[in-house]
Formats: C-alpha cells, sequence, structure tokens
C-alpha cells in the first residue's frame, strides 16, 4: 500500500513561480495546493493544516513575515507546521528576520529544486538537513580554504594575511558559502560543512 503524500502549501503571488513548484514538487510525490496572497495562505494553513508551508515573504494583503507571526500567536493550537520561506529577497537582514520569527529555513531563488526537496524532507523528518542531505552542497576550494580557517576560529583580517588577499575578498568566500549551505551565521556554516564532510576542523 502506498503511503500518503506529504501536503505542501505554497504561498507565491506570481502564478507561474507558483505552477512550477507545484509541478516540481508533485514529480517528487508531494501533494501540492497554493495560495496567492498571504490572507488567502493564512486561511488555508489554518482549514487544511498542511504538512508544511513554502511562503514568500512579498505577497499581497499581508507579508509572509505576517503569516508566520499570526501563526506563532496561534502555535500551540495549530500544532507543529514546518515553515520555509521561498523568496528573491537575498539580504541579510530579510534572513536575519525571516529566523528570528521561527522559519525552519530560509531558500532564495531561483530555486534548485533538489536542495528544496531535501530541506523538506528533512524538516518533514523532523532532523538536520545535513543528516538527510542526498546532496550535497558544492563549495570551491577557496570556499573550502576560508571556511577551514574560520573553524580554526581566525578573523576575515587574519585569514586575509595567511592567505595573501585582501578582507573583502575573504568575507565574500565565506558569505558565498554560507549561502550554498545555507547557514545564517559562520558558526552553523562551519558546523553544517563539518557534518557534511566538506572540510576537517
Amino acid at each position: 500500500m502506498a503511503k500518503p503524500r506529504k501536503r505542501i502549501l505554497c504561498i507565491e503571488d506570481d502564478r507561474e513561480t507558483a505552477a512550477l513548484i507545484a509541478e516540481e514538487l508533485a514529480d517528487r510525490e508531494f501533494e501540492v495546493s497554493t495560495a496567492c496572497d498571504g490572507q488567502e495562505g493564512f486561511v488555508a494553513i489554518l482549514k487544511d493544516k498542511p504538512d508544511l508551508v513554502l511562503c514568500d515573504i512579498g505577497v499581497p494583503i499581508i507579508s509572509g513575515f505576517a503569516v508566520l507571526e499570526r501563526l506563532t500567536e496561534l502555535a500551540p493550537r495549530l500544532g507543529r507546521v514546518p515553515f520555509v520561506f521561498l523568496t528573491a529577497l537575498a539580504d541579510r537582514n530579510s534572513e536575519l528576520r525571516g529566523r528570528r520569527l521561527g522559519a525552519d529555513d530560509y531558500v532564495t531563488k531561483p530555486i534548485d529544486f533538489d536542495i528544496l526537496a531535501t530541506i523538506i524532507n528533512a524538516r518533514l523528518a523532523g532532523v538536520a538537513r545535513t543528516k538527510l542531505s542526498p546532496k550535497l552542497p558544492k563549495l570551491n576550494e577557496r570556499e573550502i580554504e576560508a571556511l577551514t580557517w574560520v573553524a580554526r576560529g581566525k578573523t576575515s583580517t587574519q585569514i586575509a594575511g595567511k592567505l595573501g588577499m585582501v578582507k573583502r575578498t575573504v568575507d565574500f568566500r565565506i558569505d558565498n558559502a554560507k549561502i550554498k549551505l545555507a547557514a545564517a551565521t559562520r558558526t552553523e556554516a562551519v558546523i553544517k560543512a563539518v557534518a557534511a564532510g566538506l572540510i576537517e576542523p
């Protein structure tokens, strides 16, 4: 007997993007419903109780941030529904705000659907992404080198001196590694890279 498909609600105001997400995730054995604004999405969460929510931030009527804030207020009654932001807002402040509000993850567009499916599966299983990831992120040699020195407790300035480059270049490589590892901080990036076998501390 086949397992029931996990139900994903995608709150996305761009209909083409929503259709693409629904199609890609359906190919990966998820059942996907969509909502085109924050209010509609919030009602759908309360009514349908999906297994996981994917939400854009810049949706009409109420923003993705406001949707998550409202859900947090209702958390005990609603139960534990993993909430993942899926957005074009790649700036650090938006990501920090999303994570501080309690988002389970923050994924930026353009979407890598293999990574997205891995994140969804990890969140649904209630375990860290790195335990389940079938596809390790690819860090280049310079990113690995910089992150290895971070793991050894060195600052960007110290790393720049060791590698013979300017601090800004070191920061850029570390930031790239953080993005690839879906990490909010340098420490989190190091933990994920070590767990995935990408670097040795």
